[in-house]
């Protein structure tokens, strides 16, 4: 069973918690607030309450008129039982009756000085009420404006370290697609020092840790393949040498191979050390692969939809081209179809397709493909064609058509399908693009 997964950003993360942690001290807060101030208010009820029974007792025993005052009354059936309690031991006191309606009840009551209780009984209304519901009206917009102060102070501290994230992340893209020149920490830039620049001082460490070691088994490659070049130049000689025969030419053919071995290996290595630069020029771009594959393989069928004049190198194009039919001829089937529509031309034979690690991988050297594709050869010719592409600043993809009896929409069933896509804007001599001029 396949877990789901809920992908969300961290600025988002980082409100969510700001604004939970503030909800709950908001919440807390209020609680204790409110409580404190209806305590507050409900000993001061208790206060005023019994200076009012005291000041009708007084009343009460200094006047000839034994009527009660203030709404007091003597011997109240309703006395909570504390009260009666305390009366009962000939002391004064008050109570909170919390009801069950939501207000208070507020007793006080003294004993007099003929036995009989003296008691006042009042609800905390009127303007305690009004007060305790404008506070909790306060508390309540406060603690919401604290939850919406904290999300907003979360996507602005969010922001800024997704931001920085995300500029981390596309510096490593630009280093994995082999600009080495990049570097995260000035990428990232910023005043604030935090856990990102440690992560991309690390990236970059490893970035130069990588370019050392890729640098060294470059060089060492190309120095092997260049002192490979004489002893094997001096072996396809003596091989010339030999008399006729079967041996001869199996000879001949090894020693030829082992030196177009060298050749495309000292090739990569230059290709690897990027210091070749495209000599460039105008070309009708279908006329000339027709010329060129009509030379390199008359088998092929050329079809060209659309003409266009490019800028490139002809040269390091006729490479690209003649490497693409060798892959084709080798691991593919004919028929070989070679198709040019303005800037892009594609190469496609109908045999068992591209192996699943080139089309998830690219091109890598000294792997052929998988066996259904196996054959002689060194795994070199689509790394190399890879390469010129680079240098042309062309982009080379791969991908296979569908099998037999899956046809798509565009007519295809089964092969593998490259497809040379030439740039808009010729690279310079310097191996960079021209800038575009601004819009007036």
């Amino acid at each position: 069973m396949k877990r789901l997964v809920l992908r969300t950003g961290v600025r988002w993360k980082i409100s969510i918690a700001i604004a939970g942690v503030g909800a709950l001290i908001a919440m807390a807060l209020s609680l204790v607030v409110h409580n404190a101030a209806r305590v507050s208010m409900l000993d001061n009820a208790r206060d005023v309450q019994m200076d009012r029974v005291l000041l009708a007792q007084r009343w009460y025993e200094t006047s000839k008129n034994k009527d009660p005052r203030f709404n007091t009354k003597i011997n109240d059936s309703a006395l909570p039982r504390s009260l009666q309690k305390l009366m009962r031991e000939k002391r004064r006191g008050t109570y909170v009756d919390e009801g069950n309606g939501g207000t208070p009840d507020i007793w006080a009551a003294v004993p007099l000085s003929n036995g009989d209780v003296l008691s006042l009984h009042t609800q905390f209304a009127g303007r305690s009420a009004t007060v305790m519901k404008d506070l909790d009206r306060a508390l309540i917009i406060g603690s919401v404006s604290v939850v919406f102060g904290g999300c907003a102070l979360g996507v602005l501290i969010g922001g800024q370290l997704s931001r920085r994230l995300r500029k981390a992340a596309a510096a490593a893209g630009n280093v994995a697609q082999g600009n080495t020149e990049v570097r995260v920490r000035d990428a990232i830039g910023g005043v604030v020092r935090d856990e990102t620049d440690d992560l991309a001082r690390a990236v970059d460490a490893l970035t130069d840790a990588l370019n050392e070691r890729i640098e060294a088994e470059r060089r060492v490659t190309a120095d092997i393949a260049h002192e490979l070049r004489t002893p094997v130049t001096g072996l396809l000689t003596a091989a010339e040498l030999l008399p006729p025969g079967r041996p001869t030419e199996l000879v001949r053919d090894r020693a030829q191979a082992m030196r177009t071995l060298v050749e495309d290996v000292l090739e990569v290595a230059r290709l690897d050390s990027a210091s070749e630069r495209a000599e460039l020029q105008e070309i009708s771009l279908g006329e000339f692969v027709s010329r060129r594959i009509t030379v390199l393989n008359r088998d092929v069928v050329v079809r060209v939809v659309h003409e266009s004049w490019v800028s490139t190198d002809p040269r390091r194009l006729e490479r690209i081209l003649l490497n693409l039919l060798t892959n084709a001829a080798k691991y593919g089937k004919p028929p070989v179809e070679v198709t040019v529509e303005g800037r892009v031309v594609r190469v496609r034979d109908h045999g068992p397709g591209f192996p699943e690690a080139l089309l998830r991988e690219g091109p890598s050297r000294f792997r052929t493909g998988a066996s259904d594709r196996a054959g002689t050869g060194h795994g070199l010719g689509l790394t190399i064609a890879a390469g010129q592409a680079r240098v042309l600043g062309a982009r080379l993809t791969f991908r296979n058509a569908a099998p037999e009896g899956m046809a798509t929409p565009l007519g295809e069933s089964g092969g593998a399908i490259a497809v040379l896509w030439l740039p808009e804007h010729a690279p310079t001599n310097t191996g960079s693009f021209p800038m575009m001029p601004l819009p007036d």
